[in-house]
């Protein structure tokens, strides 16, 4: 008997090895192979390969390799807000707008439309033999670097200056791009730009931003440590220095902070030509061959730029070993083989996604609805908005009604169907209604003048005036063509020009009212126009169907429900020196700022009358490691139907060390109906009240805490400006010892 149940014992073993021989033979290589482990196929891979081919699949114009039958890939891919820089392709709102929107799941699914479409141009290119730039599936976004300051040109890339609202935002994003199996990404996202980058534009190749422990840990990093946990496929370093470190070689930032302390198993990608600056400008570096082999020893798995084609040389010299390449190359492989790039296309789930799924309708209408949602009103005097549809006479005027460039941002791919706000305005009025349109303005004037054509204003029955800014005045550097400073502003206030203009457009309008869109990726300071405006609304760069999403909420078809993702500031004395990094200690963003915003942060309006008020007491006590339930109720006292935004904000009481005046911890969208009242919950847990301490380390303080719940930022001037009065909770922690370090 026993001798029997050796031998089904050692069948049974036996089993798995002949089928695992059978599918083998049936692939010319083990690599080839989706039957086996994705560790044997790499290191199968790798070992076929001499040094030479190894380095030349390190740049991110990554060579074929003829004899194994691997073609060539251009890793550089982008898609910020769609597709970008490749084919037609739905163009959703700029980042800055989709972090408006404070809707999770919302974003999913924009990123989800994004990652169908990217495939089925990478598809088509495939069919052709096409390996160009910008038709891959590595896609180089989203970028979760905070907008400290207003000035930065590229600001409305990111998602504002929050880094809780970023990471929500930046981690629906991620899984929307790739996809939920198990076996392979649908494409794959980037966080970038890794870290502590957010201008001066202009010296981004030669700056040394200095950042605190604390600053790093409370602001700058944990973003990108949110999207680590979410499991974005890459991250790439920045231009920069941070901390006297260059970003591409960091072995602070790449080694110790990226690998082993948030255990990230992606790829790294440095920006591009970023290696060249370590030796061009930041002078840390002599040369290419030294470039090449501090950033492969930082682990930097993919070079956008030419460094790495010196790679092989740095080894020859010595300045690394071939086994830190093969190490580099290893993860960088891994994701070309998640995507399914070496599997027979009926092997892989997404393989049949095809061109009709390229500006699908569902996504344009996607693109619709997240235009409605990331714009933001600002006010609203005696419900100027709506207008009427069937209204009798309309001036629209100002120099970004008719432009296509304020729809789409930059980092944009290109539609069939851009629906400029004139145009939306247009599809909107009834036939009855006279439309009257002048352009009013020139973009980047500097002059005041009143065109002759304001008359309009005094014959309308309501006058739109669709100002701000264009991604021509603030941007990237060497893009934004307009900038004098490199793609930055060097002041917040909107020109002197539309101000005057939108004084002279009330003055005509007298009583009727004077509708202000404000276009523009950042915070704007133009507390004269919200003197004499009736209604205002922040509409960010709101793609490819920002005119009609924006002529929805003018006409009441839907009601705005967008939060600002940045502090609006008064002007740009209150925002202090532009290259200083220090949050806590300067200042910096809506937890730190101590002055009078003209908007604060997470500030937006409605159509209805939302009320807060509590479920129970307002005092409560907590206990270390019990969770405690908060709930509020939420009422729609209106007569519309509303989305609101409802947050929760925390604040330590008498912390020692500077803490913040208030925290974004939560944040949900309900949908309220005219009269319904919802009960909304939140779980606050250990580490929402946890604070960084200014040696960097997350601590949790016994105490006193408030607790906001409300429709904006507890701010004062949110109340002001017609916010819900939030209900503030009064709580109690009780921990077992004065200060629990969290991690080091």
């Amino acid at each position: 008997m026993r001798l029997f149940q050796s031998l089904f014992i050692l069948f049974c073993a036996l089993i798995p090895g002949l089928s695992h021989l059978y599918a083998q033979s049936t692939y010319e290589y083990p690599f080839r192979n989706p039957g086996l482990p994705l560790d044997a196929r790499v290191a199968d891979l790798i070992g076929r390969l001499s040094l030479e081919e190894k380095v030349s699949l390190m740049p991110h114009t990554a060579a074929g390799i003829p004899r194994l039958g691997i073609p060539e890939y251009n890793w550089w891919s982008e898609a910020l807000h769609g597709v970008a820089r490749s084919s037609p392709a739905t163009v959703f709102p700029q980042a800055i707008g989709l972090a408006a929107t404070f809707d999770p799941v919302l974003i999913e699914q924009v990123g989800d439309a994004i990652s169908e479409e990217g495939r089925a141009i990478y598809h088509a290119a495939i069919r052709k033999g096409i390996h160009k730039h910008y038709m891959g599936l590595t896609f180089w976004s989203p970028n979760v670097n905070i907008f400290r300051d207003p000035r930065w040109g590229r600001g409305h890339e990111t998602y504002g200056e929050d880094p809780f609202l970023a990471g929500e935002i930046g981690a629906a994003f991620v899984r929307g791009i790739q996809g939920d199996n198990p076996d392979y990404l649908k494409a794959a996202a980037c966080a970038k730009h890794f870290a502590v980058h957010s201008g001066p534009e202009a010296k981004r190749h030669v700056f040394n931003a200095i950042a605190s422990p604390k600053d790093l840990n409370e602001t700058y990093l944990p973003a990108f440590k949110r999207l680590v946990d979410e499991g974005v496929a890459g991250v790439m370093c920045a231009y920069n220095r941070t901390n006297d470190e260059g970003c591409c070689m960091s072995p602070t930032l790449l080694l110790k902070t990226l690998r082993r302390q948030w255990g990230f198993k992606g790829y790294i990608v440095s920006d591009c030509w970023a290696l060249s600056d370590l030796h061009n400008f930041h002078k840390i570096t002599a040369n290419a061959e030294e470039s090449a082999a501090a950033a492969v020893k930082s682990d930097v798995n993919v070079n956008c730029g030419v460094v790495y084609n010196q790679l092989d040389e740095a080894v020859r010299k010595g300045l690394a070993t071939e086994a830190e390449v093969d190490g580099a190359l290893d993860e960088q492989l891994r994701i070309r083989f998640c995507l399914g790039m070496f599997d027979p296309p009926e092997q892989v789930i997404y393989a049949g996604i095809g061109e009709d799924a390229i500006h699908a309708p569902q996504h344009v209408e996607l693109a619709r609805e997240a235009a409605r949602k990331s714009a933001v009103l600002l006010k609203n005097r005696n419900n100027a908005l709506p207008l009427r549809p069937d209204i009798g006479q309309l001036y629209v005027t100002g120099h970004n009604a008719a432009d296509v460039n304020v729809l789409i941002g930059n980092y944009f791919g290109i539609s069939s169907s851009m629906v400029t706000i004139l145009e939306g305005i247009a599809g909107a009025v009834s036939p009855t209604t006279v439309l009257q349109y002048s352009q009013g303005l020139l973009v980047g004037q500097k002059e005041v003048t009143i065109p002759g054509m304001n008359y309009n204003a005094s014959v309308a029955d309501a006058t739109i005036a669709v100002i701000g800014l264009s991604p021509l005045e603030e941007g990237e550097e060497g893009d934004a063509i307009a900038s004098d400073s490199g793609g930055d502003r060097r002041r917040i206030e909107l020109p002197a020009p539309q101000v005057e203009f939108v004084k002279d457009l009330k003055k005509r309008c007298g009583d009727k009212p004077l509708i202000v869109v404000i276009c523009g990726g950042s915070a704007m300071a133009f507390p004269e126009i919200h003197d004499v405006a009736d209604a205002i609304l922040w509409v960010g760069y709101p793609g490819e169907q920002g005119g009609n999403g924006i002529a929805d909420l003018i006409f009441g078809r839907a009601a705005p429900s967008g939060r600002l993702p940045v502090t609006f500031y008064a002007d740009t004395e209150q925002l202090g020196d532009f290259e200083d990094y220090r949050i806590a200690e300067g200042g910096k963003t809506y937890k730190y700022f101590r002055g009078n915003p003209l908007y604060p942060f997470a500030f937006g309006l409605g159509y209805s009358d939302i009320r807060y008020s509590p479920t129970g007491s307002n005092r409560l006590s907590m206990l270390e490691g019990v969770p405690l339930s908060l709930k509020v109720k939420v009422a729609n006292q209106g007569s519309r139907q509303q989305e609101e935004v409802v947050q929760l904000y925390t604040h330590k009481n008498e912390a020692p060390f500077p803490a913040p005046q208030y925290a974004l911890k939560a944040f949900q969208r309900v949908s309220l109906e005219p009269g319904e009242t919802k009960v909304v919950e939140f779980l606050i847990d250990r580490p929402m009240l946890e604070e960084v301490d200014m040696d960097g380390r997350r601590v949790l303080l016994p105490g006193a805490y408030t607790f906001w719940v409300g429709g904006a930022s507890p701010h004062p001037r949110a109340q002001e400006l017609g916010a819900s009065k939030p209900v503030q909770y009064n709580v109690t922690l009780r921990v077992t010892q004065k200060s629990t370090e969290i991690n080091e």
